[in-house]
């Protein structure tokens, strides 16, 4: 794949135990006060978050978004923003646009002709629809330092075995680790 190219990644924080998020949405548990001594601090995540021309989620994982962004401000700054849903929203910034069609259609008419590096954050049956589809090429996955026990697991019914190709690992000074993979013979 060449650094002009069109590409879709999955990206997602997980606990350990495969948990994207907790039965109450909490967030708390992604603070964590490990300290791995040969772990890297990181690039600078304006200049990365730069990279990043389209971001794509699914209702649920909007909704909890724009919760959060009364606390925290919205995440996903100005950048474009495609919410997948057959739900009516209305969306709360001129950034943000919903979505409610066949995603293979949002893929080739809409994100190949205007992005390059797209990045999809949630929730957990859009990301396993899109790898399902073979509209992903890539797969983020950051492991917190913590066993949740119970909750929203990432992969949990993909319902079909998919090959993939480790890019790269990164351990972080604060104990999570990023796996990132190549999701083999993917269509987009």
């Amino acid at each position: 794949m060449t650094e002009d190219s069109f590409k879709i990644t999955v990206h997602m924080v997980s606990s350990l135990d495969g948990i994207i998020a907790k039965k109450d949405n909490s967030v708390s548990w992604f603070d964590t006060a490990d300290n791995y001594e040969n772990g890297v601090t990181g690039e600078n995540p304006e200049d990365f978050l730069k990279s990043i021309d389209c971001y794509v989620m699914g209702s649920r994982t909007y909704e909890h978004a724009i919760e959060l962004s009364k606390s925290y401000g919205w995440a996903y700054g100005d950048v474009p923003t495609i919410v997948v849903s057959h739900k009516n929203i209305k969306p709360e910034r001129t950034n943000i646009e919903v979505f409610a069609g066949d995603l293979i259609e949002l893929v080739n008419e809409k994100l190949k002709p205007t992005y390059k590096n797209v990045w999809l954050v949630g929730g957990a049956i859009l990301a396993q629809q899109f790898i399902r589809l073979k509209l992903a090429n890539e797969i983020r996955l950051t492991i917190i330092p913590i066993i949740l026990g119970s909750g929203t697991y990432f992969l949990e019914s993909i319902g079909q075995e998919q090959a993939l190709h480790l890019l790269d690992v990164t351990a972080y000074k604060n104990g999570m680790v990023e796996l990132r993979y190549e999701i083999k013979n993917s269509n987009s």
